[in-house]
Order: C-alpha cells, then structure tokens, then sequence
C-alpha cells in the first residue's frame, strides 16, 4: 500500500483497498503491543466506515483450529494496547506539524470505544476451552434504539444530624463540619481533616453510592477507600480509642494508613478483616454467592466467627454463605480492582457475573429470554455507553442483547 496518510482514508478509499493488503494492515497492527497516532486514526477510521469484516474474519482465523500446544494471543499484551489506544488518544502528541493530525484522533468517541472493545475486549473473547474457535458473527452490526450513559461520582454523604448531602450536586470546598473534623469535598473525593479534639465524643458518617455511582474517599487517619456502585461506608470522624473500625456493604478498596499501635478493622456482613497497613480490596455485594477479600500489599486477618484466615499479596479469601472460608493463591490482583482504575474486567465470566456488573454500573434491570454457556475475557472500560459493550459481546456470536429505557433482554 502507498505511504498515504492513514487519517486521510474514507469510505470510498476502503472499498478501493485490496481485501488482502487491507488484512495485512489489520494483522501487523494486532500483532504490536502499541500504536503510533496515525495507526490509531487509520482504524478509527475504518471502523467508522465499514462493518469490520475483515477484522472478524482475521479473529476467525487466530482461534479456529488451535491444536492444544498453540500459542494463544497473549492476555498482557492485548490489555496493552487498549491502555495505549486511550492514552494516545486522550494525550496528543506534540508535534511540529499538528495541522496534519485532525482534532477527531484525540477525542474519546463511539468508534474510538470500540476500537478499544475490539482489540483490548474481542481480542480475549474465546470459549473457557482455550482450543475452542471464536464464533464468527456474520449478522449486520447491531444498533440499539436506545442506549445508557456510564456512571460516574455520585453518593450521598449522611451526617451524624441525619442530614444527607447529595455530593455529586455539591460544590467543590468544606461541606460541613462534624466536631473537630472538616469535611471537604475536591472532584469526586472527600477529605476527612481532624483536628486535636478536646473530647473523645464520636460522630459517624455514611457515605453511599448509588446504583451507577463511585467515589473516593480520605478518613481523618489519611487511609483511602475507594468506593463502587451501590455500595456503602460507616466510620467514624475521628479515630480515637485502640482500633479503628469502619463497615462497608458493597465494594470497597482500601490504602490503610500504617499505624501498629491501632488496628485497622473492615465490619462485612458479620465478618472481620483486620490490618495495620495494608491495600485490599473488599468484595460483598448481596447478590453475589461470596464475600471476596483480596490483598494486594501488606497482611490481613479475615474473621468470621471462630476461624481466622492470614492473608499473603496475590491471595483472596472467599466466604460462602455457610460460613467456609477458602483461600486462593495467585489471584489476579490487577483484575481484581479494574473497576478502581476505570476498567470492567470479564476475566473467565459467566453472561450471570458480566451482567450484575454492568446493571450496577449502568443502573439497569437484566432480563433473561434463555441462558448461553459462553465465558467471556474481556476489559472494556467503563466510561463507554452500554450498548458498545453489548456490541461487543454480540461478536462472539453467543448472545443477542435489546435495551428497553432502563432494562437489558439477553437473548442467547
């Protein structure tokens, strides 16, 4: 192919693209682990004007037929170049000739999302039988009626008076101030200030985020929580006393600020997870059949009435509904909390668990018309409209999706 400018292709220019040097073009760009500006704007660009046939069909041909030693695309590296594509298109480049590059490369758009889907999610979508063949899709590009926006910091702060401020409304500086804590409220993030109390009264707060909903905060001891949909935290204003304790529901992460002589202990539905310093993520949704504990630095204990579990970096406790408890050893702790860092992860999951994380995140019903087997991989971020990852999911061939208002058919 001629040395001619990727950002300048249309749709007329890609029917004129021989089918083969078109299918090079697509596999060199897989194959790499990151992208120039220009390569970002060319597939942008064939996205947005064709129907990605080509890049199925070269999708096809990676999975089928795969004997067991085959060499799979790898997992780190397609996570690699979806980071990359959103950088590269969120932080331009400086360059001395920015006339050349148009101002549509750099903004996070439709075709810019599922470029990301493609590459960074389709890419990993196979079969829990790492041998089994991608289904190959040949319907028509599905388009949705209507479509959900992402979530994004919202939650309601209630104070010790039982008053209730909806942050996501608030202006940014101090809200209020319970005893001798300021609290103060900077894009999406609460700080908690204590001061030198000259009493050792306790006030509690709760923040909770709604369905669609996140936010972070920073307790008067410094430590980080951050927190996901629908979830909640309990704690106090000031830490005074030998502990410091807080309850969450939901999800939570957590940066415990270190301090030996008072232990920092997690309250979750009747179980305990104590630390000094620590990070870790907390997993305890109602509709979920465990309680997740992970760490990812530091130690932690997980109590649940009389048993006790240690926890090491890379390992997960996993609390059943009958009170077991049951560790896991090199747990992916960076999939674990993408939802942290603005990212789903479907790593091995069922249309069941892919679903529940999206009705939070989208504040939607799931409805089934049937159930599929199909397990996906995948890490699409979350900041992209629901129906680009319903698209997505919809290429491996395996389920159909329809979004009525505020509901989700899924339709195997």
């Amino acid at each position: 192919m001629k040395n001619t400018p990727p950002v300048c292709l249309t749709r007329v220019y890609l029917r004129k693209i021989q089918l083969e040097e078109l299918s090079k073009k697509l596999e060199i760009l897989l194959e790499k682990s990151e992208w120039s500006h220009e390569e970002c704007a060319w597939i942008l660009d064939y996205l947005d004007h064709s129907e990605a046939t080509e890049l199925r069909d070269i999708m096809q041909r990676m999975y089928a037929g795969h004997p067991e030693n085959a060499v799979l695309p790898d997992k780190m590296v397609s996570e690699r170049i979806l980071q990359n594509i959103y950088k590269a298109i969120e932080t331009p480049e400086k360059e001395s000739k920015p006339k050349l590059v148009p101002m549509w490369v750099y903004r996070l758009s439709a075709a810019a999302c599922i470029i990301g889907l493609l590459i960074g999610s389709i890419y990993l979508f196979r079969k829990n039988d790492s041998s089994g063949p991608i289904a190959k899709n040949t319907s028509t590009q599905h388009t949705y009626k209507t479509d959900v926006a992402p979530g994004g910091n919202k939650a309601i702060l209630t104070l010790a008076n039982g008053s209730a401020i909806i942050l996501d409304s608030a202006q940014n500086g101090a809200l209020a101030k319970q005893g001798n804590t300021t609290i103060t409220k900077l894009n999406g993030k609460l700080n908690y200030t204590a001061a030198v109390a000259a009493n050792n009264e306790i006030l509690y707060n709760t923040i909770t985020t709604p369905r669609g909903g996140q936010y972070q905060v920073q307790l008067p001891d410094g430590s980080e929580v951050w927190l996901n949909a629908a979830s909640s935290l309990h704690f106090p204003t000031a830490f005074v006393g030998k502990e410091r304790r807080v309850e969450i529901t939901g999800e939570a992460y957590f940066e415990v600020a270190k301090n030996a002589s008072m232990p920092f202990i997690v309250s979750v539905n009747g179980a305990e997870v104590q630390v000094l310093g620590t990070h870790f993520n907390v997993m305890a949704y109602k509709d979920e059949n465990v309680i997740k504990t992970t760490l990812l630095e530091g130690a932690v204990k997980f109590t649940k009435d009389a048993n006790t579990t240690a926890l090491k970096p890379g390992q997960q406790s996993q609390l059943t509904a009958d009170g077991k408890i049951k560790v896991l050893d090199g747990v992916n702790t960076d999939a674990v909390v993408a939802w942290k860092n603005g990212y789903f992860n479907f790593e091995n999951a069922d249309i069941e668990t892919v679903m529940r994380q999206l009705s939070r995140w989208y504040d939607v019903e799931v409805v089934y018309n049937g159930k599929t087997d199909e397990h996906f991989y995948a890490s699409p971020p979350r900041s992209i409209k629901l129906s680009d990852i319903l698209k997505a999911l919809e290429l491996t061939g395996k389920v159909k999706f329809e979004i009525k208002d505020k509901k989700i058919i899924v339709m195997p």
